[in-house]
């Protein structure tokens, strides 16, 4: 109950499928009924029955077309089970008009036809709704009744034999066709009832299994924001897969947006929320497409890692190639037109290869994934020196020696567009360390 409170109802497209299937099999039972009413019912009986029938129909796909409406409300459902019941119970008990012969109303219930009660709250297991369907289970029991009180105060019913209870007497109220058994009438209300709560137990586990099946999707979904398609699906399967810190070597880059503190000045905080939407997209799916995991949005940059939370053998070169690629789709952005007042924003990256410790920091209330070590603090100061060198993209000679040490084929032609710098000192750090820039 908790998981549907936070996820909404995320059932609730699975309850409409559901149910329209659940019509769809009830229109196609109904027309089979029609076809067996045609040849085996006098006419012209069967044309008070076919209106019957096309009132069921009716009736279930005005349910769904009201389930799947934005003004639908929940008790609409129960109004038109409760509706149902009430229309089956007056099919099975009053007596068709256009039959060519009379019959007492009272044995209409010789034919057995209170079966059909169970038919119709089995359908109701198909919503996921165990309320819905104890609630089925309650208005058949009223309904029918309603329906036999009816029938015992006809004038002629008989329900008792005032003399002695033997065989002899019972098979005299067995031949009357006036004759109700109320016994068995409470028999068949208790079995309705007791069936509804069956069925409402195994639908209450049915709709946990799916909750549970929905939220373990959400939490997929949600790890697919961050980490390619694979690491998700690998992580989804894995119960504990940071429970130790590990370390390893990976790719970390470093985007931000240069200028932005006086863009923003400008303009209204709904533009900036959207130029910022843009920007993170577009960098967020370069990382995706690179094999990338999206550690964490930075105000208007990003942090992102490849080789996390295993490394793939290709994790420089991704690295390397999102760089460059993020540099050339903000130009082409830019050139777009999408920036107002003509301001100059630029992107600023920054990309280092080396050891990292990948693992959980927080609290056992407040965990986070999180990817530590000299290797991050690199990267960043790299992001930050490309103002002073006046450059857009700054590369460690460590993260192209990885990459060229990788062999892939793309890596020769991004090597042509980089240009050495030589060695620079990064505030904070000891020695010096030699760089590229695009």
């Amino acid at each position: 109950m908790d998981s549907e409170l936070e996820l909404g109802n995320p059932l609730r497209p699975e309850e409409l499928a559901a149910q329209k299937t659940a019509m769809i099999g009830r229109s196609v039972a109904l027309a089979f009924i029609a076809v067996l009413v045609t040849f085996l019912s006098p006419w012209p009986a069967p044309l008070f029955t076919y209106l019957l029938l096309f009132m069921f129909v009716l009736l279930g796909w005005c349910a769904w077309f009201v389930a799947k409406s934005d003004w639908g409300r929940p008790w609409h459902q129960y109004g038109f089970v409760l509706a149902d019941f009430a229309l089956l119970s007056f099919t099975l008990i009053y007596p068709n008009p256009l039959v060519p012969f009379d019959y007492p109303p009272q044995f209409a219930l010789r034919y057995g036809s209170f079966i059909y009660f169970f038919v119709l709250l089995a359908g109701l297991a198909y919503v996921y709704q165990p309320r819905l369907v104890l609630w089925g289970g309650v208005s058949g029991a009223l309904c029918w009744m309603i329906g036999i009180g009816w029938l015992l105060n006809l004038p002629d019913t008989v329900f008792e034999h005032p003399g002695e209870i033997n065989f002899e007497n019972a098979m005299v109220l067995v031949s009357r066709p006036t004759f109700i058994d109320l016994g068995e009438r409470a028999q068949e209300l208790a079995v309705l009832l007791i069936a509804a709560g069956l069925l409402a137990l195994a639908v209450r586990r049915s709709r946990k299994i799916a909750l549970r099946q929905a939220v373990l999707a959400r939490e997929k979904e949600n790890l697919q924001r961050y980490f390619p398609r694979k690491t998700a699906q690998m992580l989804a399967k894995r119960s504990d897969p940071f429970s130790t810190p590990r370390e390893h070597n990976s790719a970390v880059l470093f985007a931000d947006l240069v200028a932005f503190t006086t863009w923003s000045e400008k303009h209204t905080p709904s533009e900036t929320i959207e130029l910022l939407r843009e920007v993170h997209g577009l960098l967020a799916e370069i990382v995706f497409r690179h094999n990338g995991t999206l550690d964490k949005f930075i105000g208007d940059g990003l942090m992102a890692t490849f080789g996390t939370p295993e490394p793939t053998g290709q994790d420089a070169s991704n690295a390397l190639a999102a760089m460059v690629e993020m540099s050339e789709a903000f130009t082409r952005w830019k050139q777009d037109g999408r920036l107002s007042h003509g301001m100059d924003l630029r992107l600023a990256v920054g990309a280092h290869y080396g050891p990292v410790v990948v693992g959980n920091i927080g609290t056992r209330k407040r965990l986070e994934f999180a990817v530590l070590g000299d290797t991050v603090n690199v990267a960043s100061r790299l992001e930050g020196v490309t103002r002073e060198v006046g450059c857009s993209c700054l590369a460690s000679a460590a993260l192209l020696e990885a990459a060229e040490a990788e062999q892939r084929d793309d890596v020769a032609g991004i090597r042509t567009k980089l240009i050495s710098i030589g060695p620079i000192k990064l505030r904070g750090r000891d020695g010096e360390l030699d760089v590229y820039r695009l």
